[in-house]
């Protein structure tokens, strides 16, 4: 099919408020139709083994002037390291996996999301990340009509939901909505129960499924949401004086933030230094250890903590270990082990399918049903293709920042369940 867009259908989509053993090898390869894309017998530019066949997945992420693009470009270093990994142990079905030729920077910008898209989907049998909420559902109708499924740089509600999803997004751990329920009951048995929360979140669907969540949470432990903050990058919208200003009309007992780091650092210095006494509790994006840098140090490493979907840097289990050991250097920030982790998804489908002796996109696609994946304790186990997912399963890895350790943060707790998930229900995504 083409890929030229539909610029009435583009514009509707754009303009939503934006938001987010390791190998079986196949003794000899796996069939693939004539036609197939981003599968060759010729072996990968980068090949390992050159008797090997190449199977191409594009990358569409943050790599270097958006706001998250210290996590994009640390993410990539993860999952180049983790498919190397899987290329030394034989590769898949008789191929080696390439995911650098096809890389394209996004920006975080959905527009430029799907100009990348157009460019490399011909090309690939996958994507191995799709950068961003409102950058995926960008180029969802597409991925549709191809057959293209991805991994996701993105943690919205809606991916773990069929009637959302299509059966076309692999993302991992849990949603930003419930990443909230999860890090405040941490937060409630471990500092103080909040009474009050205040919210900062980017408008769209990364903030706005954060933001349902702590509400969620609200509303199951008898506490209110005093303030409700909607921002932006501080590319978009210069500054956090707005929000600062908001919470300190009215000071909640804990802000808990859905920003980028760099507007995590402005918010959190600004309220320190306005007097504000209580503490801060971040999603996954929130933070960069380039942030024990700035002015916010400080405040940071003693008020605030941040979740994480998997298994760290400095993490026990046998996924974290092997990151460790595949890591040709020590990474530059925590996004290493998220891109690790986000790869365990298309690895298990792509070897499936193999199995099954069909390598194509409609293959993977039907195969995404019913597919479990276990990424080595890196987090839960996790169940694809269902009509909602079981919250009660989920968990998260609680971080706080610390200038003594070489990523500038530890674990403190690697495996939390949230009792507040096992009394609410969850039927449907948080936010749309």
């Amino acid at each position: 099919m083409g890929f030229t867009s539909n610029r009435r259908r583009l514009f509707r989509i754009v303009a939503a408020p934006l938001a987010f053993g390791l190998m079986l090898t196949g003794a000899c390869s796996t069939s693939a139709p004539a036609a197939t894309p981003g599968i060759t017998r010729a072996p990968c530019p980068q090949a390992i083994h050159k008797d090997k066949g190449c199977i191409y997945l594009g990358v569409l992420s943050d790599l270097n002037n958006g706001p998250f693009a210290p996590l994009g470009r640390s993410m990539q270093d993860g999952q180049l390291a983790f498919w190397n990994e899987v290329n030394k142990k034989g590769g898949i079905g008789g191929y080696e996996i390439d995911i650098a030729t096809y890389t394209r920077d996004t920006a975080y910008d959905p527009r430029k999301h799907v100009t990348e898209f157009e460019n490399v989907a011909p090309h690939v049998l996958a994507l191995a990340m799709s950068f961003g909420t409102a950058q995926t559902l960008a180029v969802l109708h597409d991925m549709d009509e191809a057959n293209l499924v991805t991994a996701a740089g993105t943690l919205w509600s809606g991916w773990q939901y069929r009637s959302t999803d299509h059966d076309l997004v692999l993302d991992g751990g849990f949603s930003y909505c419930t990443e909230a329920v999860l890090g405040l009951d941490w937060f409630a048995q471990n500092h103080y129960q909040p009474r009050t929360l205040g919210v900062v979140a980017y408008r769209g669907n990364y903030g706005g499924d954060y933001a349902s969540g702590a509400l969620k949470w609200a509303l199951d432990n008898g506490a209110t949401i005093a303030s409700r903050i909607d921002t932006g990058p501080n590319s978009e919208v210069g500054n956090q004086d707005f929000p600062v200003a908001e919470i300190m009309a009215n000071p909640p007992d804990l802000v808990l933030l859905a920003t980028g780091p760099a507007e995590t650092a402005e918010i959190v210095s600004k309220l320190a230094k306005d007097g504000y006494t209580g503490r801060f509790l971040g999603s996954t994006p929130t933070w960069n250890s380039a942030l024990l840098k700035t002015p916010a140090a400080q405040a940071l490493t003693t008020l605030y903590n941040y979740t994480s979907p998997f298994d760290g840097w400095d993490g026990n289990s046998i996924g974290a270990q092997r990151a460790r050991n595949a890591a040709p250097s020590e990474p530059t920030n925590f996004g290493y082990n998220l891109g690790w982790g986000f790869s365990y998804p298309l690895k298990t489908l792509l070897t499936k399918a193999a199995e099954s002796g069909a390598l194509d996109r409609p293959t993977l696609r039907k195969m995404l049903d019913g597919l479990t994946v276990d990424s080595e304790g890196m987090a839960a186990t996790q169940i694809y293709g269902r009509d909602e997912p079981d919250v009660t399963v989920q968990r998260a890895m609680v971080n706080v920042p610390d200038p003594s350790t070489s990523l500038g943060s530890h674990t403190v707790v690697a495996d939390y369940q949230s009792p507040t998930l096992k009394r609410i229900a969850i039927h449907e995504p948080c936010t749309r």
